[in-house]
């Protein structure tokens, strides 16, 4: 990728300073979203919620020059590696960052002996399940099979997300 103006590392727990204001920016795209207009995007995880993810390895932050511009972090499940939260700052969207998070995230578990990667997302938004898709990601559809991501979607639901619109995705690694 020629051009590139950014780069990736592993996140360090200084970096879950800047995390939740990412975000917040990141979220303010869903405020105009057709039947979101009401949900909170504002709450974010604590800095120190952060840490933990940080301190358990698989996050990842990417920069330009010295700013944090993105960052992802994950946490496994036996063999499955959880995207709990991939964010780009505005400010920086639309140079590959969010791809790049996505394919670095895929080589690290690949690496680390991890069968896939999950998520949750809605269903419909752009840069939701159709940019997973891109990356290899699928939607899962017989949730009975997957009772972590099931009740995962649950949790989201008794927070407040709209169930229809959100959906589960796994990407096996071969």
């Amino acid at each position: 990728m020629s051009g590139r103006d950014w780069s990736l590392r592993l996140a360090r727990p200084e970096d879950a300073q800047a995390m939740p204001e990412i975000e917040r920016a990141a979220a303010v795209a869903f405020a105009g979203q057709p039947g979101l207009e009401r949900l909170d995007f504002t709450r974010t995880r604590s800095p120190a919620d952060f840490v933990r993810l940080i301190r358990k390895g698989h996050c990842l932050a990417a920069h330009v020059g010295e700013t944090m511009a993105g960052f992802l972090v994950a946490e496994r499940f036996s063999r499955e590696l959880h995207i709990w939260e991939m964010d780009v700052a505005p400010a920086f969207q639309r140079r590959g960052i969010g791809a790049g998070l996505v394919r670095a995230a895929q080589i690290d578990a690949r690496n680390s002996g991890i069968a896939a990667l999950t998520l949750t997302t809605f269903r419909e938004v752009a840069w939701n399940a159709p940019f997973y898709a891109r990356l290899g990601f699928e939607e899962v559809t017989a949730l009975d099979a997957h009772p972590r991501l099931a009740g995962e979607l649950a949790n989201e639901v008794d927070d407040g997300l709209p169930a229809d619109r959100r959906c589960a995705m796994i990407c096996f690694l071969d």
